[in-house]
């Protein structure tokens, strides 16, 4: 089981991360590879998204609960997971439209958990960062270090 790379795209389609944690996962691909990949996936995520049936069309407008508390639906999700027979992508996608990628094993197990942990370090080490600017790339020592040391401990079991 092996967490391969992690991606980070902003909420315009913009790469601010990419980090590659077992080279013979996958094929190297340069920086200019990653900038085509982040904003080819953001502009299938959004396509995938507005794809998202409904059952009811009237689910869309702001529905009124029995308390009377108004309640919205959730907002459709777009592409999640895209599965080959050599990885597995898995998308997680913030409130506000933050995108993480990660890439596995086709065989790791609690890759939910694992994006979670990833999405804690990142609200604790970079959003918290007072020098770090919103949508620009991520450059934080500390976020780096603890993501190395958490993605070496799955990758070592």
């Amino acid at each position: 089981m092996t967490v391969f790379a992690l991606i980070i795209i902003n909420k315009a389609g913009g790469l601010i991360y990419n980090r590659t944690f077992h080279e013979a996962g996958l094929n190297k691909l340069s920086t200019n590879d990653y900038l085509v990949l982040a904003g080819t996936f953001h502009g299938v995520h959004a396509i995938t998204a507005r794809l998202n049936p409904l059952s009811n069309p009237a689910a869309r407008r702001i529905s009124t609960a029995s308390s009377g508390a108004q309640t919205r639906p959730e907002p459709p999700s777009g592409l999640e997971v895209l599965e080959s027979e050599n990885f597995r992508m898995q998308c997680f996608t913030t409130l506000t439209g933050i995108k993480f990628l990660l890439f596995t094993d086709t065989t790791q197990a609690n890759v939910d958990l694992t994006m979670r942990r990833v999405y804690d370090m990142y609200t604790d080490y970079v959003m918290k960062n007072p020098f770090y600017q919103l949508e620009m790339p991520v450059r934080c020592d500390m976020f780096e270090r603890k993501l190395a040391s958490y993605i070496r401990e799955i990758n070592n079991r």
